[in-house]
């Protein structure tokens, strides 16, 4: 059983979904992503691609994140790439009466990742997907003050 991180946010389920919509936006929330190279022009349609590199500096690896599923302003589901890696990674919203509640997870699907037992993989990444949960509400929020 894959762990799910959890964050609710005062934003609405719109105002994130158009977070999410923004390839451009996904190194901003996305811990990790260094930078954008490419965007399909259809982003977030199944099938789409974000071009995108990771690492610090000058240490950078080019790669890859497909859209698997797309429900406009409740879930999104994505097949992350990093050479020789992949996993894929889910994103629920779900309106609440002050905002939005947003659940995210992610499992490997491939080696050598997939190798690793599912409670290492999931103590690997709660406190990533726990910060990114975080930056999106933050941009979905738009607050001008901290």
């Amino acid at each position: 059983m894959v762990i799910e991180a959890h964050r609710n946010t005062s934003a609405s389920a719109s105002d994130v979904w158009s977070v999410l919509a923004n390839g451009w936006l996904y190194p901003s929330w996305v811990v990790g992503a260094s930078r954008m190279r490419a965007v399909s022009a259809d982003w977030p349609a199944v099938g789409s691609r974000l071009h995108h590199s990771v690492g610090a500096w000058p240490a950078l690896i080019d790669d890859s994140t497909e859209v698997l599923f797309a429900e406009e302003n409740r879930e999104l589901r994505l097949l992350a790439q990093v050479y020789p890696a992949k996993a894929v990674v889910r994103l629920r919203l779900e309106p609440n009466e002050s905002g939005c509640h947003l659940a995210m997870s992610e499992g490997a699907t491939s080696a050598p990742l997939k190798w690793v037992p599912q409670t290492a993989q999931d103590l690997a990444v709660l406190p990533r997907n726990l910060e990114c949960l975080r930056r999106l509400s933050f941009l979905a929020e738009h607050k001008t003050k901290p």
